[in-house]
């Protein structure tokens, strides 16, 4: 009997974990660390480390898996592996004082391969960006230059932004920009929006030329099963278009977990067409990014105290797209 297809999954090893080794359900490891390397394709899977905090002891090795036969390749500047059924790949633009021609050089990479390959249904993206809060040369902040360049490889391929999955658009402290996605053969990918934000594409201009373009969650399930995974993005203080309660971070992450409580809730997700619901004790793999370290110890107590005790929580000390906000949130239910 051939075994039933599950989507993608990650788990959280030590920094240089032996369970990494010869493990044939891996489709790629993303290193978070106090320090950044090149892409490159080791036994088989990409692999990258992002300079997502700013002490080693925080580190971690964020690897994806999915069942299968797999095999692995490069393909204009991304290195990937899939399964029958998922493709997993990474990216870098490198460090420089402008990011808009490079990024979208990326993102025309990650179509056409889904493309090339067969894999239409982009899942999830992560985007780490150095510098994210800092002008490039013409005075234009990183995260902005970020979005145009990603405006413009969707523009070339005339893809509606309404389209986009989940996404993670977060500061690195060095290293460029790496990009990392999931994309899936077949099967049902719903886009989720969240009712007290307004949809990230919708915008107005004051937060760029051209606004970022993501849903807040995506519903990945295979192909003649309802039994998948909602991919929630990293999710922030925000409500309508703007930041709220300016420098209390604990008042920002409790809205940030509302915010995620009320995507995956039963309500919203009977809007989007699916009949369940789930609460923020069922969100795991969480990456929870902090922006002052004096605020982590704050942000531990309150993930605590709103999740379930046997959730997967990382923290890591970095900056966010926006200045004034000082947290946001990510994780995955399963």
């Amino acid at each position: 009997m051939t075994p039933p297809v599950t989507a993608p999954y990650s788990r959280f090893e030590k920094l240089g974990a032996s369970e990494l080794e010869g493990d044939e359900t891996l489709l790629g490891v993303i290193e978070h660390r106090a320090g950044h390397t090149g892409v490159s394709l080791a036994e088989g899977y990409p692999r990258t480390a992002v300079h997502t905090t700013t002490r080693e002891d925080e580190g971690f090795a964020e690897a994806w898996h999915a069942e299968g036969p797999k095999e692995s390749g490069s393909h204009g500047g991304v290195a990937w592996a899939r399964t029958a059924d998922y493709l997993f790949g990474v990216a870098r633009v490198p460090e420089g004082d402008r990011y808009a021609a490079g990024t979208a050089a990326v993102y025309t990479g990650i179509f056409d391969l889904i493309g090339t390959l067969g894999y239409p249904s982009l899942a999830r993206t992560w985007n780490y960006v150095s510098g994210i809060n800092t002008p490039n040369a013409d005075g234009l902040e990183v995260y902005r230059d970020f979005c145009v360049g990603r405006a413009e490889a969707l523009d070339a391929r005339g893809i509606d932004p309404a389209t986009m999955p989940a996404a993670t658009g977060i500061g690195a402290h060095g290293g460029g920009i790496t990009c990392y996605f999931i994309a899936a053969r077949a099967g049902d990918r719903v886009n989720m929006e969240n009712p007290a934000v307004l949809t990230a594409h919708r915008y107005p201009q004051r937060y760029g030329p051209r606004p970022p373009v993501f849903a807040r969650a995506t519903w990945l399930s295979p192909p003649g099963t309802d039994d998948g995974r909602l991919f929630v993005s990293a999710t922030a203080g925000i409500l309508g278009h703007e930041t709220v309660h300016h420098g209390d971070v604990a008042a920002q992450c409790e809205v940030s977990l509302e915010n995620i409580a009320r995507v995956i809730g039963a309500e919203n997700l009977g809007r989007h067409g699916l009949r369940r619901g789930y609460a923020l004790a069922d969100v795991d793999h969480l990456k929870v990014y902090v922006r002052h370290r004096e605020d982590i110890s704050t942000v531990r107590r309150i993930c605590a105290e709103r999740l379930s005790r046997e959730a997967t929580v990382a923290v890591l000390h970095t900056d966010i797209a926006r200045t004034d906000l000082l947290v946001e949130i990510e994780g995955v239910v399963a």
